[in-house]
């Protein structure tokens, strides 16, 4: 069998110390590849105006697989302040890389299973009638829509006089009829049905392979009518293929309130940009917070595995690296899964579960410490000896 080739793409802050850490465990468990680096981040929007370069597009377009650190990401006028001066007033505006990765190669998909393991002590814990405490299994796996919505780039500061002329073609617009264009910003909200489909049809086909007994999905169509009923008649649809699935619906804000009140009723929950960038991190919450939340950016012909947590960069410069680098290990175990290494996939998740059930070695945020530089001292596992625990229950 020929030996894949990964691109690893770092990135900044904290994603340059948890990348590598997520390679010393695909080495010990057996997994055979060539990883090639890439450049991506703010350094590069600094140095070239660009932290996307065509040259890390060339590598993906050949290679197809990719892990993903961490990225900086700033406001409009922040980015454009940092910029070098041999480049600013050049028309270089910054935009995410990995959301620009996201549009590029259609990953159309963005997978977060968001599950707890026994023993952490971060699990949610809820209270019951007379005092009483339990803590649910949380098992939701979130399928969010990754390149249209409100991340669709599809916005004006100060919007032209046709873009204008455009948005006055709509009767809401005649409240902001006397508001000057140059004191308007709009976004707009993109579904297609054909990525509304998709993402139904691969909801339903996970949950169906991996026995899962519900599909929801989360949106706000009493209020955002046309994007989320789009969403909501797609799934219906696709909902008839598989009646032994049930087909729930929730908005938004109820169901961020219901998460901490039932987690353990929910099975695969889609949604589109936004709201699923919303209800991925409030599940991951419940399961021990962004040092676990891994996830995958997937489409037809390519796929990027990255933790959802940011570059972090205030943890970057200290002398012993103190993040938790689960996330970006569970998200190579997705990476895994995705080239048919299931069973080391699973091997490394087993070895996890041990080591945070086992609670001999926990990271600062296990120890519900502040992420200082002196937490070591105070019984926390710097980074590298999470990894090393993992690597020894392989």
């Amino acid at each position: 069998m020929s030996i894949p080739t990964i691109v690893t793409m770092p990135g900044d802050g904290i994603g340059q110390t948890v990348l590598p850490e997520a390679i010393k465990v695909l080495d010990k468990v057996g997994f055979k590849a060539d990883y090639v680096h890439a450049d991506i981040g703010w350094e590069f929007w600094k140095t070239e105006g660009n932290p996307l370069p065509q040259r890390t597009l060339d590598l993906l377009e050949k290679h197809r697989v990719a892990l993903f650190g961490a990225i900086t990401s700033k406001p409009k006028d922040a980015a454009a302040s940092e910029l070098d001066p041999s480049l600013r007033g050049k028309g270089y505006v910054y935009y995410s890389p990995i959301v620009g990765l996201r549009q590029h190669f259609n990953l159309q998909l963005c997978i977060r299973p968001c599950r707890s393991f026994t023993g952490n002590p971060l699990n949610f814990i809820r209270r019951g009638a007379g005092g009483s405490t339990d803590e649910p299994k949380v098992d939701v796996v979130i399928f969010r829509q990754n390149t249209e919505g409100l991340y669709s780039g599809v916005e004006w500061t100060g919007p032209s006089d046709e873009v204008r002329r455009a948005l006055e073609t709509h009767p809401k617009m005649g409240s902001f009829s006397e508001i000057p264009s140059e004191d308007l910003a709009v976004s707009c909200r993109i579904f297609s049905r054909p990525a509304c489909r998709y993402i139904c049809q691969k909801a339903f086909e996970y949950a169906d392979k991996h026995g899962y007994k519900s599909v929801t999905v989360c949106e706000k169509p009493n209020v955002i009518r046309e994007t989320s009923g789009m969403m909501a008649q797609e799934a219906r649809l696709v909902a008839k293929e598989y009646p032994h699935i049930a087909l729930w619906f929730t908005n938004i804000d109820a169901q961020m309130m219901w998460l901490t009140k039932n987690p353990e009723d929910y099975g695969v929950i889609l949604s589109g940009n936004m709201f699923g960038d919303i209800i991925s991190d409030g599940f991951a919450g419940l399961t021990g917070g962004l040092g676990f939340a891994n996830s995958a950016n997937v489409g037809e012909d390519c796929a990027i595995f990255e933790p959802t947590h940011g570059s972090a960069p205030k943890y970057f410069d200290y002398e012993v690296p103190i993040v938790n680098p689960m996330a970006m290990i569970l998200s190579a175990c997705m990476m895994l899964d995705h080239l048919d290494e299931v069973e080391k996939a699973d091997r490394i998740r087993m070895a996890i579960a041990e080591v945070i059930a086992e609670g001999k070695v926990r990271t600062y945020d296990m120890m519900k410490l502040q992420g200082r530089p002196d937490v070591v001292e105070h019984g926390a596992a710097s980074t590298y000896q999470m990894t090393e625990a993992i690597l020894a229950k392989l």
